[in-house]
């Protein structure tokens, strides 16, 4: 029975992470519209999307629980400004032949969690882990040597997604509920958006052709899915299995922006991602090994 347990939460980890994975795929199509109408309505749809998802399981009571306390809404908020800031990014990056850069970001994302714990939470690193910070500190050197300029794409989405993950880490709300109070704490943002956009005479909830309408609808409902499958594979798996599956959405979307692109790869951000690959190899075997040691 336990094994089958695990399987199945592998199985859910990979579906999570390889929808992650293919976003690029599936956001490419929406290259035609900005990033900013695709987040306004992608906010919109998952919004009622989760909504309609929370009826069904009888969940409101849960999402009313949160509302009795202000400090869990303000860190709601902060959450919703830095999923919502990733999401920007990301959709910029995709629309603007970027995926080879968000996906070094993700790709650094472990290793910001690690500086955010050390920082943040005082936590006391080992000799590997201040391995892999270093190398990832070198890569970041090697690219803005390289470009002359801050990767801020890179560094943008590990800061904002890395940041998200510490407040929902001390946020104690389950992941859909969360998830709908995010993307409702975007709307009065989306809103202002689409009224100033309106101002000029652009429509950002309407106006598009049917296929372009059905895939902002899409993009809400594929939102929510990854987040829904990710939650049931963390309480089927160990945090070690789960941080090892954790590298299948960058790999995915740099194999994406490489060989479906054809996004350029110059030697020096080969050698980035090679520091990058190296730094999380030490981390994984140093979690592997924290994991395994006896209490």
């Amino acid at each position: 029975m336990n094994a089958d347990r695990q399987l199945a939460g592998v199985g859910f980890g990979l579906l999570a992470y390889g929808m992650w994975g293919f976003f690029p795929l599936f956001f490419r199509q929406l290259s035609h519209v900005s990033p900013m109408d695709v987040l306004s309505n992608r906010a919109v749809w998952a919004c009622i999307f989760v909504g309609g998802l929370l009826t069904l399981r009888r969940q409101w009571g849960k999402v009313g629980a949160v509302f009795r306390t202000w400090r869990h809404l303000a860190m709601l908020a902060v959450a919703a400004l830095l999923i919502g800031s990733n999401w920007l990014v990301f959709l910029w990056a995709v629309a603007n032949q970027q995926v080879v850069a968000s996906s070094l970001g993700y790709f650094l994302t472990p290793l910001v969690n690690v500086l955010l714990g050390l920082v943040v939470l005082k936590e006391r690193l080992n000799r590997l882990e201040w391995i892999s910070v270093g190398l990832a500190l070198l890569a970041i050197a090697n690219e803005i040597i390289a470009l002359g300029s801050l990767p801020w794409v890179s560094l943008v989405l590990a800061g904002t997604f890395g940041t998200y993950g510490l407040v929902r880490k001390r946020l104690p709300v389950d992941s859909v509920s969360s998830l709908w109070l995010e993307t409702l704490a975007m709307l009065p943002v989306c809103a202002l958006y689409a009224w100033w956009q309106a101002q000029h005479g652009h429509a950002v909830f309407g106006g598009q052709d049917l296929r372009t309408t059905l895939l902002l609808i899409s993009a809400g409902v594929i939102t929510a899915l990854p987040l829904m499958a990710f939650a049931a594979a963390t309480q089927r798996l160990d945090l070690a299995t789960v941080g090892m599956l954790m590298y299948i959405n960058p790999t995915l979307q740099f194999l994406t922006a490489v060989w479906i692109f054809g996004e350029p790869l110059r030697a020096a951000q080969l050698v980035s991602f090679a520091l990058i690959w190296l730094g999380l190899l030490v981390y994984s075997w140093s979690a592997w090994g924290r994991y395994r040691a006896p209490a």
